[in-house]
């Protein structure tokens, strides 16, 4: 099986992701941390995008199950020449990975890529498509944080429109039970999520995520003076006042401080679980290689 899409697992997947992440969020605190259930394998990172964190956190998932990591270095490879992504793959299947995790600027590469290769393909952000393993991530931290999903009013805030974060978040907290709210600057709402005010969606919300613009994929630049998107669109403390007693802040990175979040609440020592959200992201992982991996070469 491969991982594309929120819709490629079951509920009984998903609940195992969550479970497993959990317990590797245990594990990963332990001084060592050294299991071997991947020894043997081969685990690729295709990353056509820039990433810390996704990046990181699965070379550092594969190599704490025992894997072998290889980061393919993009900006030296022969796609610089001209080779297209198709042929790209068929080179990587040559070799005969266990896993291939990719990042990739076109919404809906990685499927192309799936349809090449024999082993499990990793979608790890795809133009403004799908991020499943970053809701994953989400879903595991707000479940921890809170003991359930289910029932949490989660408002997700900010460029919806170019949010593949969104989308995967969208399909798998609403799985969950949880009440979702949207909101964005009208410019940046899609056509495919229910939007609203960010002030109405924030107040009497659970969690409150919030998500940056991506100025990089804009056709047009929104022609914001500077601070006038964070005085409309951003996170305030005055804003975040009206949430629900014991709210919480998430953002899936990278953040830009005073543009959609105030600074002091993105480090907030007990409302933000933005960084609770990276470590997570590492355990998460984990689960998903051990997963796919497992449904192939059974141990």
């Amino acid at each position: 099986m491969h991982l594309l899409s929120i819709d490629d697992l079951s509920d009984d997947q998903i609940a195992t992701i969550l479970d497993e992440g959990e317990r590797w969020f245990s594990y990963n605190r332990q001084p060592r941390r050294n299991d071997h259930r991947l020894d043997g394998l081969t685990v690729v990172n295709a990353f056509f995008e820039n990433s810390t964190r996704t990046l990181l956190s699965f070379e550092i998932a594969a190599n704490r199950l025992g894997a072998q990591v290889v980061t393919m270095q993009v900006e030296h490879s022969s796609i610089k020449k001209g080779e297209t992504l198709d042929d790209t793959a068929r080179t990587l299947n040559a070799m005969r990975p266990d896993a291939l995790v990719i990042r990739h600027r076109t919404s809906g590469a990685p499927a192309s890529v799936a349809a090449i290769m024999d082993c499990p393909v990793i979608n790890a952000g795809d133009g403004t498509g799908e991020h499943p393993t970053q809701a994953l991530l989400d879903a595991a931290t707000i479940r921890q944080h809170f003991g359930r999903v289910e029932g949490l009013k989660i408002a997700i805030c900010g460029d919806l429109k170019h949010s593949r974060v969104a989308r995967s978040n969208a399909k798998l907290l609403g799985r969950l039970g949880a009440e979702l709210r949207f909101a964005a600057p009208p410019s940046l709402m899609p056509d495919d999520l229910p939007g609203g005010a960010l002030d109405k969606a924030v107040e009497g919300a659970d969690v409150v995520m919030m998500l940056r613009v991506q100025r990089e994929r804009l056709e047009e630049e929104l022609g914001d003076a500077p601070g006038e998107y964070f005085e409309r669109f951003g996170l305030t403390e005055e804003r975040f006042a009206t949430a629900a007693p014991g709210a919480v802040i998430m953002h899936p990175g990278p953040i830009n401080r005073g543009v959609e979040i105030d600074g002091s609440l993105a480090d907030h020592p007990t409302r933000s679980l933005i960084v609770r959200q990276v470590e997570m992201g590492v355990a998460v992982r984990m689960a998903c290689l051990d997963l796919l991996t497992a449904e192939r070469l059974p141990r």
